[in-house]
């Protein structure tokens, strides 16, 4: 079964439209009623919400065994776990990605493979950048087992603004890189877990681009 509501042809999520339509509404109210002190932060708002829900195509050049990122942002931890930890349970690496809120957010599968597993978790809403928001925050966790039968597992992590996680997927999905799978409202973080044997190709610190920045290779 192929994953629904991935493919769209609109320049905006769709997620997005209801917000846009409510700020110029707004907007064409208070000029109609002749209040421009209303109507320009409306419209300064309006404008930022069509921009934070953008959806860009991306042209995905595929690689064998190519890992992409599935998220744009800022990647700002590497780390190599232990055996046993919550996600994976298993040793693996993880890479986390901070979505800015002037980042695209939409979220992208990394590999082809089939979703295996959803589990959500109620949280907190700590700033996306700490990194207790990795153990307390509402998240979303999405597991992808390749067509090699390696498991890679995706969080999608609210923060301190971000209040909605929206996942379009679900278990026994088949998806393909570059695919789209959600997106979270307004700023938020994203986590990789990996094989151990993966090799990374990215660093702490650089900026990367959901379906066109190559993260890593499974083995």
């Amino acid at each position: 079964m192929e994953a629904k509501n991935i493919e769209n042809k609109l320049p905006i999520a769709r997620e997005g439209i209801p917000f846009i339509l409510i700020g110029i509404g707004l907007t064409c109210a208070f000029l109609i009623l002749d209040l421009a002190a209303l109507a320009i932060p409306f419209a300064v708002l309006t404008f930022f919400t069509i921009f934070f829900f953008r959806d860009p195509q991306r042209n995905l050049v595929n690689s064998e065994k190519a890992i992409f990122t599935p998220a744009d942002g800022k990647i700002i931890a590497i780390e190599e776990l232990a055996s046993g930890d919550n996600r994976f349970k298993g040793t693996a690496i993880k890479l986390s990605i901070f979505m800015s809120l002037f980042n695209a957010h939409i979220n992208r599968i990394p590999v082809g493979g089939r979703i295996s597993q959803l589990t959500y978790h109620p949280g907190k809403f700590f700033p996306a950048n700490f990194d207790k928001a990795s153990a307390y925050n509402e998240s979303n966790m999405v597991m992808l087992e390749t067509n090699n039968r390696e498991k890679i597992v995706l969080v999608q992590i609210a923060g301190l603004i971000a209040r909605r996680i929206v996942c379009w997927v679900k278990a026994g999905d088949h998806v393909r890189a570059g695919q789209r799978f959600g997106l979270i409202r307004f700023g938020s973080r994203l986590e990789v877990y990996l094989p151990p044997d993966s090799t990374i190709t990215v660093r702490k610190g650089e900026k990367v681009k959901a379906g066109k920045t190559i993260i890593g290779y499974l083995r």
